[in-house]
């Protein structure tokens, strides 16, 4: 546990799971001179379609870049509002902004953190044109109160599935349930391109306009026009994006894709080995998974029970850390930031619901290369940390 010096070994907040199957890939594409958008994209694209049972898959070069094509697709632009959580990171919100729109914060389920369908209703106009809920850490939210909502108001629906592969809602997996769905695939997500995101759509004409926008509004992308049945030729359609994603990221990704299963199965592992360490502790209230589906574990978002504690919950990130634990805190709330209440006029007391998971919300280690004794190291720490700062 100790190194020599006596400091504790350090267990960090996350560690990507690269194996040599990931190495090879990306010198094999390395060595076949072809690195930018190419043959593996387009594989990637394909394996990852049929992962989740999606018609289409469009890769990217980032999470953020998925969810302003999705919401460019649909036709979002200036005037427009978009019903989104507070309770998200930063970029849900800013793609709304490229797009000259309006971001309408709304509060969250005290249980799964996920977007409170009661509280969006009474945000629409007649400038709402969409709706984005996040699937905060792996939870699914409750997808189908919103999907009947949006169908009634003539709204789109674009999921934020950042952290939520493989995650599934009554027996459909995300990715499938809505028109348009992002993935991320930055370093610390379920898969990893290191930086890279996916697009899932089962309509053709929002997958082509996806693709023709990612790569600058050409006619054609560099795969076509530089393969074997490639042409020179190309026409600019419209002012898009430099959104593509290279074959270096997605040889990463295919071989990520083909252990997705494994590294959820591990990080299940681990969530139930945290809620049965946590469990009966006054301190802390343990993640609750919602009985409509699978939640993939992106993160395990521990709730401390402030009351019980003479320490705030920076007192318990100094403690862990001082012991080798690293933690993170998701999310500060949108509405607490100074863009948000110096552009849209939102202040503290908006959300109380949000509020209260940010103050209490301690993020742990939950990735794939965790061995038990980390994870039993990470328990135990915690523990003891609640222990001693007791009331």
């Amino acid at each position: 546990m100790n190194t020599e010096d006596g400091r504790y070994q350090r267990i960090p907040f996350h560690l990507p799971s690269i194996g040599e199957e990931e190495i090879a890939e990306v010198v094999e594409t390395l060595r076949s001179g072809w690195l930018t958008t190419g043959p593996k994209v387009r594989r990637f694209e394909e394996m990852f379609a049929a992962y989740v049972g999606a018609r289409h898959a469009i890769a990217v070069n980032s999470g953020t870049a998925a969810l302003h094509l999705a919401l460019e697709a649909v036709g979002i632009g200036p005037g427009d509002e978009v019903i989104l959580p507070t309770y998200t990171f930063a970029a849900t919100g800013e793609v709304v902004a490229y797009l000259g729109a309006h971001p309408v914060l709304t509060d969250c389920r005290p249980d799964t953190f996920n977007i409170d369908v009661t509280t969006i209703e009474p945000l629409i106009t007649p400038k709402t044109k969409a709706i984005i809920p996040v699937h905060i850490a792996g939870q699914p939210c409750d997808m189908d109160p919103i999907m009947e909502l949006a169908k009634a108001r003539g709204l789109h629906v674009i999921e934020d599935a950042a952290h939520a592969l493989p995650a599934t809602y009554k027996g459909k997996m995300v990715g499938t349930i809505s028109d348009l769905t992002a993935f991320s695939f930055y370093a610390t997500k379920p898969i990893t391109t290191g930086e890279g995101g996916m697009v899932t759509t089962e309509r053709d004409d929002y997958a082509s306009r996806i693709k023709r926008m990612s790569l600058h509004g050409l006619s054609g992308d560099a795969w076509n026009r530089y393969s074997d049945k490639g042409h020179w030729y190309y026409e600019i359609l419209d002012f898009g994006f430099k959104y593509n994603l290279t074959d270096l990221a997605a040889a990463l990704g295919i071989q990520q894709l083909r252990r997705s299963d494994d590294l959820y199965k591990r990080r299940r592992e681990i969530a139930r080995m945290y809620n049965e360490g946590f469990s009966g502790v006054e301190a802390c209230v343990i993640p609750q998974e919602a009985d409509y589906g699978t939640h993939a574990w992106h993160l395990y978002i521990l709730q401390l029970n402030l009351a019980t504690l003479a320490g705030g919950r920076n007192e318990v990130i100094r403690s862990l850390g001082e012991h080798g634990i690293g933690t993170s805190v998701h999310f500060i709330p949108l509405h607490l930031h100074p863009v948000y209440q110096k552009r849209c006029g939102y202040s503290w007391g908006a959300f109380p619901v949000s509020e209260r998971i940010f103050e209490r919300a301690i993020s742990l280690p939950i990735y794939p290369g965790m061995t038990d004794a980390d994870v039993g190291r990470v328990i135990e720490s915690v523990r003891n940390t609640l222990h001693a700062l007791r009331r």
